[in-house]
Parts: C-alpha cells; structure tokens; sequence
C-alpha cells in the first residue's frame, strides 16, 4: 500500500506540472506580474507584500473569502478541510503505523474527514451548483469539467464503505476496495483533465489580484464605483447620479430561479 500511496503522490507532481507547461499559468502569471510592476501607479515595497500574502493565505485561501454565497462557502471549505484532513491521516496510517498500533485518533479523524467531503461535495453537486440551483439543469448531467469532483467523491465514498465493511467482517468488502483503488486512481491520474491543480493555481491567481490593486493597476478595471464623487462627475453618469446604489443588482437581491 505504501507503494501505491507513493506513485499517487508522484502523479501529483507530474500531472501539476504538466498542467503549468501545458497551459502556460506560470509564464502567464509571471508574465502579468512583470506587466502590472511595469504600469503600477507605485511600487509595492516588501512589507506590503508580506502582509498582502498573509491577507491571501488567510481571506482567499483558509476561509474561502472570494465566495459570496455563504453556502456556496461553507461547502467548499467542509470539502476543503475534510480532503485536507482525510489526505493527511490516510498517509499517516500508511507510513507512520505499519507495526505500530494506530493511536484511536486517527482513525477517528480519517473518518471525520471523509464524511466532511462526503458532505460537502453531495451538498455542492445536487443543490448549489449554478446550472442546477440556478438554471433548473439536472444534477446527473456529467462533464469533463466534473472529473474532479465526481472522482473525489466516489474515492472518499467507496473509501469510507470499504472501511465500514472490512470492519464488519463482510466477504464484498475486498471488491468494494477494488473499486476504491479504481476511483482514487482516477482522481490523481486525472489530473490533466480535471480541476485538481486549481487548489494550486488559486492561491497564486488571489495574491496577484491583490498585487494589481496595491500597485492601482487593478488588472485593467475600474477601480472607482458608482457612489464615489469623481465617477459621479462624469457626463455618462449623469441619469445614474441620484439613483439607489443597489439598482441593477437584481441578482444579488433575490436568489437567481427564473429558469
């Protein structure tokens, strides 16, 4: 099993970094940064940065901040956690408990993870996805943007089944772990067709968004809204200058069902 858990670990690596060549995100990301410094309005000095980056791993990253539907977050950061936590133990048990006996924590946890993804991921897929919750589509519909999602939860679910049944003494639990090994293979081979290296590419994409605003060139967008006294000043804002700022957000009012 160790030797499994390794090659797993090793397609992680390979799929992420073919994933970077294949799609260029690390020239595009450096090459937008050189860009950005080029046309910053001022320069970000080093203490920026540092606290830049800890506002990134804390807001976007441990808590998910660039999610406004609350429930939309919640599921991500139950999946989040649970995949961290389940990852984590399942390694643990594999190499650090060989012929040691596994203390009840881990387990525990190994447990508690899996049904945090269990969770999150069912809850993400049948009733907040946006073509489902929003635009009435069925949540059976599958495609090859799904592979992720659907593989990491048929891994943690045949995972967590397998281990119920090995408990029990059942004869269909090796078949069950064959199944198992069949999901958790997809979901780390798959890496090259799925959304798995965006967990890494997020993190960077957040940061350099916060760069860009620091730096006052905010990727090309305008940085001034509606209610501030310079915008209000020009001519094309001249019928819009009196009206509530919450016109045209109909979307943000209501939950969008108009399918």
């Amino acid at each position: 099993m160790q030797g499994y858990v390794a090659i797993m670990i090793l397609l992680v690596v390979a799929g992420t970094l073919f994933d970077v060549v294949h799609k260029g995100s690390a020239r595009y990301f450096f090459d937008n940064w050189r860009k950005s410094k080029a046309k910053g309005a001022k320069e970000v000095s080093g203490g920026e940065l540092v606290s830049i980056a800890v506002q990134t791993a804390v807001v976007d990253v441990m808590t998910s901040g660039e999610f406004c539907n609350p429930k939309r977050r919640f599921a991500h950061l139950l999946t989040m956690y649970g995949f961290i936590i389940y990852l984590v133990t399942t390694v643990m048990m594999v190499f650090c408990y060989v012929s040691a006996e596994t203390p009840a924590i881990v387990p525990q946890l190994w447990w508690l993870g899996g049904l945090m993804v269990c969770v999150g991921g069912y809850w993400f897929w049948f009733f907040i996805r946006v073509d489902v919750a929003a635009e009435g589509g069925s949540p059976f519909r599958v495609m090859r943007a799904d592979l992720f999602v659907l593989s990491l939860l048929a891994s943690v679910t045949l995972g967590l089944i397998w281990a119920y049944l090995q408990a029990n003494g059942s004869p269909v639990a090796r078949l069950v772990f064959g199944l198992y090994i069949i999901a958790t293979t997809v979901l780390f081979a798959g890496i090259p067709w799925s959304k798995f290296a965006h967990m890494f590419f997020k993190p960077a994409a957040a940061f350099e968004k916060r760069i860009t605003k620091a730096d006052g060139t905010a990727e090309n967008l305008p940085t001034l809204t509606r209610d501030d006294p310079e915008q209000q000043k020009r001519h094309s804002m001249e019928l819009l200058r009196d009206a509530p700022m919450d016109m045209g957000l109909g979307i943000k009012r209501e939950p969008p069902h108009h399918y």
